[in-house]
């Protein structure tokens, strides 16, 4: 069985090497969805019978982990030093430091990474983290999958 738990957040990026406007610092209404498999939970009476997880525990973690630190964030690389220096003037500015270029294919790559180990089977269903899709646009996304 597949669950997927959709989740909201804003943030700014840029693509320093970009041939367009990507150039430029901007944002996003960005949304994660976060796709778990595993089997229902048929041990009676658990709070959980009848589901692959609680949606509202896919939620917690997914916030903990991505949604929390990176809404109303700065997504900046970490070889983009003239954004780095730039927001480093803002007193208090919240930036995410990544190792990669904030593309929607690295974002969710490194959203994948990061709640790979969180979801964990705890009712013995088999429970594991499949896919994260991460929409940059409500018209471009990208996914980042279980490697097979």
């Amino acid at each position: 069985m597949l669950i997927t738990r959709r989740l909201e957040f804003d943030a700014g990026h840029r693509i320093p090497s970009h041939a367009s406007q990507c150039r430029h610092l901007h944002g996003h209404r960005y949304a994660i969805e976060i796709t778990l498999s595993g089997a229902i939970i048929r041990t009676e009476g658990a709070a959980e019978e009848g589901m692959v997880m609680d949606f509202s525990e896919v939620k917690r973690i997914a916030n903990r982990m991505v949604v929390e630190p990176w809404d109303h964030a700065f997504l900046a690389y970490q070889g983009d030093r003239a954004v780095l220096d730039f927001l480093a003037t803002l007193p208090g500015h919240k930036t995410v430091v990544l190792p990669c270029v904030p593309t929607a294919e690295n974002l969710a790559a490194e959203a994948f990474r990061l709640l790979d180990g969180a979801y964990r089977d705890t009712y013995g269903n088999q429970l594991r983290l499949e896919r994260v899709r991460l929409y940059e646009t409500p018209n471009n996304w990208a996914d980042a999958l279980r490697p097979s």
